[in-house]
């Protein structure tokens, strides 16, 4: 079986392991203890920090233990903001944030950034986007789902320059290397990186004004509370060092490898969309959307296969909406794969996954063609009805009667799938089509598109 979701969870480094299997048998004392036990324990907390700090490019005192990147996200968050609650309560993100991000972002005024098809914000948009409430900016380091790289350091200038402090989401791309930028809060988590579950890191600058939430607590300065998982932050801590010794020659091998399969899935699959940022982008993330192909039903065809992928499509089992982040690309959401390679994945594994993969292609659009159009013409326009039917099945129906109108003549596509809303302008970006816009129906929405070649 290849592991071929990296980006979603790490496989445990073996030096985490180690690691951790050490600390099991000396850190399981309470460091905050002065017997022998308690000091020991001590210091192999100390000692990790250490090596976080070093890693993260903050001071160790400024540098928190959480039970996950997630809870590190919503901590920082709301300190930042208690912090500096005589300014406001306006928080700036960008569009393409990690659902951790987003969801703390709906208890407070917030503005959203927009972003470019590649998954990149401008920041210019910050600037537009400052306020005199505002009282926090939020900014990934790269997108979690297509690898595109965020300008931090130059959002984190205009923000500096506004006098507003920037949390900076660097899960995805801290075991790379340190985020550059004078940021202000900085937040990760170690299974990204090789680590183990259930450790994440919050920074904090000295000088942001931070209150913690919640009732006080005595440990870790009172920023997260509850007994610190000793074993589990040595495991962490010393995994980041290693992979950090690894990443310039691994970022390398694995560009080479995805640069394979950016410029080698357009040729073998007809009708994909390969997404996210050609160049400013994370080493081992490749994303690709397929057009006509359902994602969940995909993933389950190289499964068969032998081959562990994940996708940002929308209509998943678990959340039967479009994602988030392809949303706001304006890009594909049906059909989509993203593959994100981990340390030491073999070239023999990405050549394999290259040939399973149009067969996987071809046997879910065999599948999903079977369903045949229903479509009137009404006046001059061709009425494609799909209501009832999840994406892709509506832009399938509409692929197939857009050549029975003449150029210039429409389609109208009524379909009640909100992905549908995003997934058609895709269809037509893609195929050279006009998008003319979406007008009421009796059911669902009509969406138009006029033939233009």
């Amino acid at each position: 079986m290849s592991y071929f979701d990296a980006a979603s969870s790490a496989p445990l480094h073996p030096v985490a392991r180690q690691a951790l299997l050490a600390a099991l048998d000396e850190g399981w004392a309470d460091p905050s203890r002065l017997y022998r036990e308690g000091r020991r324990a001590r210091l192999l907390l100390d000692a990790a920090r250490e090596a976080a700090a070093e890693a993260v490019g903050c001071r160790p005192d400024e540098l928190t233990f959480t039970s996950s990147g997630t809870r590190a996200v919503h901590d920082g968050i709301a300190g930042a903001l208690a912090g500096r609650r005589r300014v406001g309560r306006h928080l700036i993100v960008s569009a393409v944030e990690h659902s951790s991000v987003l969801h703390s972002a709906e208890l407070f005024d917030v503005t959203e950034v927009p972003v470019s098809r590649t998954g990149a914000v401008s920041p210019q948009s910050y600037v537009d986007a400052l306020r005199p409430d505002t009282a926090l900016a939020c900014l990934q380091s790269a997108n979690h789902e297509v690898g595109t790289v965020q300008p931090v350091a130059e959002v984190a200038a205009v923000c500096r320059q506004a006098g507003v402090p920037l949390l900076v989401d660097a899960a995805q791309s801290l075991g790379w290397g340190p985020v550059e930028g004078e940021w202000s809060l900085l937040t990760a988590s170690a299974h990204k990186w090789g680590g183990p579950s259930g450790v994440g890191l919050l920074a904090v600058r000295k000088g942001v004004r931070f209150s913690p939430r919640g009732p006080a607590d005595e440990r870790e300065s009172g920023r997260a509370p509850g007994f610190e998982n000793l074993p589990a932050i040595v495991a962490a801590a010393a995994s980041l060092r290693a992979v950090r010794a690894e990443a310039a020659q691994e970022a390398v091998r694995l560009r080479e490898l995805t640069a394979r399969i950016r410029a080698r899935v357009p040729r073998l699959v007809p009708d994909v969309d390969v997404v996210g940022d050609p160049e400013k982008r994370l080493p081992g993330i490749v994303t690709f959307s397929c057009l006509y192909v359902d994602g969940e039903t995909l993933l389950h065809e190289l499964d068969r296969e032998g081959f562990s992928v994940s996708s940002g499509s929308s209509c998943t089992s678990s959340t039967l909406t479009p994602s988030h982040v392809l949303k706001a690309m304006g890009v594909l959401s049906e059909g989509n794969v993203r593959v994100s390679l981990p340390f030491g994945a073999v070239s023999e594994e990405v050549d394999r996954f290259l040939q399973v993969l149009p067969g996987a292609v071809a046997a879910v659009r065999e599948k999903l063609g079977a369903p045949t159009p229903s479509a009137v013409v009404r006046e001059d326009s061709l009425v494609v009805d799909a209501l009832g039917k999840r994406c892709p099945i509506p832009v399938i129906e509409l692929a197939k009667v857009i050549a029975d109108v003449p150029v210039g003549g429409t389609v109208r596509v009524l379909s009640d799938d909100e992905a549908a809303r995003l997934d058609i302008p895709a269809w037509c970006e893609m195929r050279e089509q006009e998008y003319v816009g979406e007008e009421p129906a009796d059911d669902g929405t009509a969406y138009v598109i006029r033939r233009i070649r």
